[in-house]
């Protein structure tokens, strides 16, 4: 995301397709960083989708993979999992088990009141990224969406992930695309992070650390939020980062409430034009 709001808290809410009616107990409140989206808020709803389209594209692996593996545990790790809202989306996707590991206390809190009470084939940890509380080739998927662009030692977090990840495992990762939010500078505009990419920078990191990237994928608008950047020439991400959402003009405040995962689509053409990157890898050690 752009410049954060003023933090606050709100009450959260699971996406759609996941059910909270069997959570057990108070589920801790977030605040609201401008950072990390968070469901079921309507000013947030924008940026929650967007990050729901990385999940979306687990779900289609985790299918594929459940329907090529007989037998066997399919294990899926999401490293970075903050609300926790995806999950339950890993879950229903076809994973017999989902670990999502979160190193901030609260956040930890919140994931672990909020879903696995309602799931037990859901657990969440509260850990270091590079230091993960699993054993060696325990997982066989590993979803890390929107976390690398946080971290300083990104190297010893991939070696982490991939001894994890068992050998010829998937590991995904999406990002901000460096183009499109902080072009023509390598020192990103968004605060909360310490580094952003373009694809190929991307890919080259991720090759010069051990994985086999197999594809990169953009995230582009689509539906209502493209015919509105044309209409209107503008850019509806900027414009929801430049000012608080009480300060937004009426059709954009509108547009973001109603946005639709139809207004976002996943391509692997004309990346260098993505809002986001999602690197689609193979662990290849033996």
């Amino acid at each position: 995301m752009c410049a954060p709001p003023a933090p606050t808290s709100r009450p959260t809410g699971p996406p759609d397709d996941v059910t909270s009616e069997d959570t057990v107990g108070p589920v801790p409140e977030l605040p609201l960083t401008g950072e990390r989206p968070l469901p079921g808020i309507p000013d947030e709803r924008y940026w929650f989708l967007r990050h729901v389209v990385a999940y979306r594209a687990a779900q289609d692996r985790i299918r594929e993979l459940r329907a090529r593996r007989s037998q066997g545990e399919l294990t899926v790790l999401d490293a970075g999992c903050g609300e926790g809202y995806g999950l339950e989306m890993l879950r229903t996707a076809g994973a017999d088990r989902v670990v999502g590991a979160d190193l901030d206390p609260l956040t930890g809190a919140h994931a672990r009141a909020a879903y696995p009470m309602a799931d037990a084939a859901i657990e969440v940890v509260e850990a270091e990224l590079r230091e993960l509380p699993l054993a060696d080739d325990e997982i066989t998927l590993c979803v890390s969406f929107q976390v690398i662009e946080h971290l300083h030692d990104i190297p010893g977090y991939l070696a982490e992930l991939q001894r994890v990840t068992e050998p010829g495992g998937l590991v995904m990762i999406a990002t901000p695309n460096r183009l499109t939010f902080t072009p023509g500078s390598d020192t990103p505009v968004n605060p909360f992070h310490t580094v952003e990419f373009t694809a190929a920078e991307l890919t080259r990191l991720l090759s010069r650390c051990g994985l086999d990237v197999e594809v990169v994928h953009g995230i582009h608008h689509a539906g209502a939020v493209a015919a509105v950047e044309r209409d209107r020439e503008v850019s509806v991400p900027t414009m929801l980062g430049e000012d608080p959402p009480e300060q937004w003009p009426t059709w954009l405040r509108t547009l973001v409430h109603d946005v639709e995962e139809t207004d976002f689509r996943l391509d692997e053409h004309d990346l260098d034009a993505s809002l986001d990157l999602l690197a689609i890898c193979r662990v290849g050690r033996a």
